[in-house]
């Protein structure tokens, strides 16, 4: 889809609603269970999320509006291949339990973890955002997965360090979310998380190898899924 063919003002409108329904429905998933409005964390961390959610879709809207037209299809109903429906409706629904179970411990409990390691939790969500900018190589990347007419093999930037660096960031959002929430109970929700994000890249590069011409040889070239020198 070229920049002509999208009508940036709708598209403007509909992923900034997009947005503040997902900030909302965090916020309910946050505080409806804490069943309490005194919860500094997670009002912390939604002002973190929704300031670098805001940042990033502006940013594609005037640089790249076919990204953002392109990543408004989401989730396991979008998904043309079966795996990868299972594979997000798993990844949901623990999604949720990330973000439930800190107000749940909030209740019950208090958070007790210290202010310096929520602090430094929300600041690496911050550098998980950041890894996002990794769109900014690749205007193929959908949320869904699939190979679009032209599309061609992105090895510069951050993807000729690993294969997958949009999904780095995730990673590293995601296991920064609990503590930043300042919960130490929902910090095995993050890792099954980064587990179903590992089983998904996998499927991923699975379909690309057999769809997309050159994959197969950029694989072989850069050996690294997320990390590095590790995986």
């Amino acid at each position: 889809m070229s920049a002509q063919e999208i009508d940036i003002e709708k598209l403007r409108k509909t992923a900034i609603e997009g947005n503040a329904k997902t900030l909302l429905i965090l916020g309910l998933l946050i505080h409806v269970p804490a069943w309490t409005l005194y919860f500094w964390q997670g009002w912390l961390y939604l002002v973190i999320f929704g300031i670098c959610a805001l940042v990033m879709t502006l940013y594609f809207l005037k640089y790249d509006p076919a990204l953002i037209a392109s990543r408004l299809k989401a989730g396991p109903a979008a998904e043309r291949e079966k795996s990868q429906k299972w594979i997000q409706a798993i990844a949901g629904v623990v999604v949720c339990l990330m973000f439930v179970v800190p107000g749940i411990e909030r209740h019950f409990t208090g958070l007790p973890l210290p202010l310096w390691l929520v602090i430094l939790a929300d600041i690496l969500a911050l550098v998980g955002f950041w890894m996002f900018l990794a769109f900014r190589e690749n205007g193929h990347a959908s949320s869904i997965i699939e190979v679009k007419s032209g599309q061609n093999v992105i090895s510069t930037g951050p993807y000729a360090w690993v294969r997958h660096p949009m999904y780095s960031g995730a990673v590293v959002l995601f296991l920064a979310t609990p503590l930043a929430l300042g919960s130490l109970w929902a910090v095995p929700a993050a890792i099954a998380l980064c587990i179903v994000i590992g089983i998904r890249l996998l499927d991923e590069e699975r379909y690309l190898k057999t769809n997309l011409p050159g994959y197969d040889a950029y694989c072989q070239k850069v050996k690294s899924h997320l990390i590095p020198g590790i995986w």
